[in-house]
C-alpha cells in the first residue's frame, strides 16, 4: 500500500491551543451563520485553480495516477457513457410517466416504490463502474450501518465527484433507489439530468436562505411518511474544497474565535437544521460520512476513464437522531463539532493512507450480481429503442414525454 508522506502536526497543535470553550456554547449557530455565505461560496469549479501551500494537499492533486490514460481506457470510457446516457434517456422517457404521474394520482408511496426499483437498478451501473470495470478499490471503516434505516447522510466534499461514491454504500444498504440529494437549482434545466434529479425527488435550492427555507420545508413535508425509505444527502460545506476557500474560512474562523479547520470547509448549519427538525421523528439516524481518496482527488473524467483514483476510503459515524440536539443553537454546534472530527481524520488518513487499519468493513460488489443488473438494463434500453425506430407513435409518445419532463422539471411542477 502507497503511503503519503508525514504531515507535520505543528499546526494542528497551534489550532488546538486555539481552540476557545466558545466553540461548544449555544452561540456558536450564530457565529458560523454570520459568515458562512461569503467563506462556502464561489463558482463551484473544484480544482481547476488551485495552489496548494500544503504539500500532502498538493500530493493529492499531483500524486501518481492510479492507470494510465490508454486509447483501450478512452474507448472503454466512452462506451460505458453512452451505454449510461442512453439507458437513462430510455427509462426517464418510458418509464417515468407511469411511476411519477399515472401511479402517483393514486398512491405516493407506490410511486415512490416504482422509481426506486427502476432508477435504482440504473444508479446500480455506476458502483458496477468504479468497482469492477475500474478497479478502483472501495474501503469502508468505522461503523457498521444496518439495513433498512431512514437517514440523513452528511459528507465532506473534496471533489465533484463524492456524491458519486455514496451510491457504493447506498446499494450495499439496498437504499440506492432511495437517494436524495439537495443540489443548486442551476442544474434543473439541463435535458435529461435535470428531468433525472426531477423524477428521483432531489432537493433544489436557491442557496438563499429566505428562498429555501420554505422550499425546504414543503419538500421534507412530503417524505414524513416512515413508510417511504430514505437516505437525504447533504453536503453542509455547501460546495467543494479549495485552497482559496478554505483560506477564507479560517479568516473567518480566527475572527469568531472558532478552531480553525484545514481539510474541510466550514459547514452551513441551516439546512441541516431543517431537515433534522423537520424529519427527526420519523428518521432513525444521521450518517456521518468522511471521504478520502488515495493517491488523487478525482475529476469525473478520470473516474469515466479508470484512470483515478486507486481507492476511495469512506469511514462512517453512526449517531442515532436522539442525540442530534433539537434546538437550533445546539444542532448548530454539533455539526461544527463533526467537522472538527473530519478534519481530524483527513489529517490522519492524509499521514497514514487510511481511516481505520484492517480494511474494508463491507464486502466487495459481486461481479456476477453487477453484470447481470448491467446486461438487464442495457437490453432493455435496446428493446426500447428498437420499438421508437419501428414505430411512428412511439417516436410522438417520446416527443410529448420530453416535453412534458422539461416543462415540470422547469417550474417543479408536482402532484401531491
Amino acid at each position: 500500500m502507497n503511503r503519503n508522506p508525514p504531515l507535520s502536526s505543528a499546526n494542528g497543535e497551534q489550532d488546538r491551543a486555539r481552540t476557545p470553550a466558545a466553540v461548544t456554547s449555544g452561540n456558536i449557530s450564530d457565529e458560523i451563520r454570520d459568515g458562512e455565505a461569503s467563506v462556502n461560496g464561489g463558482d463551484g469549479s473544484g480544482y481547476s485553480s488551485f495552489s496548494p501551500s500544503d504539500p500532502n494537499e498538493l500530493l493529492l492533486r499531483q500524486g501518481p495516477r492510479h492507470a494510465p490514460l490508454t486509447p483501450l481506457r478512452i474507448v472503454r470510457g466512452l462506451a460505458c457513457l453512452l451505454v449510461l446516457l442512453s439507458t437513462a434517456f430510455f427509462m426517464l422517457i418510458f418509464l417515468a410517466p407511469f411511476c411519477c404521474v399515472l401511479v402517483r394520482i393514486f398512491s405516493r408511496h407506490h410511486s415512490r416504490e416504482l422509481v426506486a426499483f427502476f432508477f435504482g437498478h440504473w444508479l446500480a451501473m455506476w458502483p458496477f463502474l468504479f468497482e469492477n470495470i475500474n478497479e478502483t478499490r472501495v474501503v469502508f471503516s468505522g461503523d457498521r450501518v444496518p439495513g433498512g434505516e431512514r437517514a440523513i447522510v452528511i459528507c465532506n466534499h473534496r471533489t465533484e465527484v463524492d456524491w458519486m461514491y455514496i451510491w457504493n454504500l447506498a446499494l450495499r444498504k439496498g437504499r440506492i433507489g432511495h437517494v436524495k440529494y439537495v443540489v443548486k437549482n442551476s442544474v434543473r434545466d439541463l435535458p435529461v439530468f435535470g428531468w433525472a434529479l426531477y423524477v428521483m425527488e432531489f432537493l433544489l435550492i436557491e442557496r438563499k436562505w429566505e428562498v429555501d427555507e420554505p422550499l425546504m420545508e414543503r419538500y421534507l413535508s412530503s417524505f414524513k411518511d416512515a413508510r417511504d425509505p430514505l437516505w437525504l444527502i447533504l453536503f453542509p460545506e455547501g460546495t467543494d474544497y479549495t485552497e482559496q476557500k478554505k483560506l477564507a474560512g479560517q479568516e473567518l474562523a480566527e475572527k469568531k474565535g472558532l478552531r480553525k479547520l484545514n481539510h474541510v470547509l466550514m459547514p452551513k448549519t441551516k439546512g441541516f437544521q431543517s431537515c433534522v427538525k423537520n424529519l427527526g421523528s420519523s428518521l432513525d439516524a444521521v450518517y456521518d460520512l468522511t471521504i478520502g481518496y488515495k493517491n488523487r482527488c478525482p475529476l469525473f473524467i478520470d473516474n469515466l476513464f479508470g484512470i483515478d483514483p486507486s481507492e476511495v476510503h469512506i469511514h462512517i459515524r453512526r449517531i442515532p437522531v436522539e442525540q442530534i440536539p433539537s434546538d437550533a443553537n445546539g444542532c448548530s454546534s454539533w455539526l461544527y463539532k463533526a467537522y472538527e472530527r473530519k478534519d481530524e481524520l483527513l489529517s490522519s488518513f492524509i499521514k497514514k493512507g487510511y481511516f481505520s487499519p484492517g480494511g474494508s468493513i463491507e464486502d466487495k460488489l459481486p461481479t456476477s450480481k453487477s453484470l447481470v443488473n448491467f446486461t438487464g438494463v442495457a437490453a432493455f434500453t435496446l428493446v426500447l429503442g428498437y420499438l421508437v425506430a419501428s414505430c411512428l407513435w412511439m417516436k410522438l409518445y417520446i416527443g410529448l414525454s420530453c416535453l412534458y419532463f422539461a416543462i415540470v422539471s422547469h417550474f417543479g411542477w408536482r402532484s401531491a
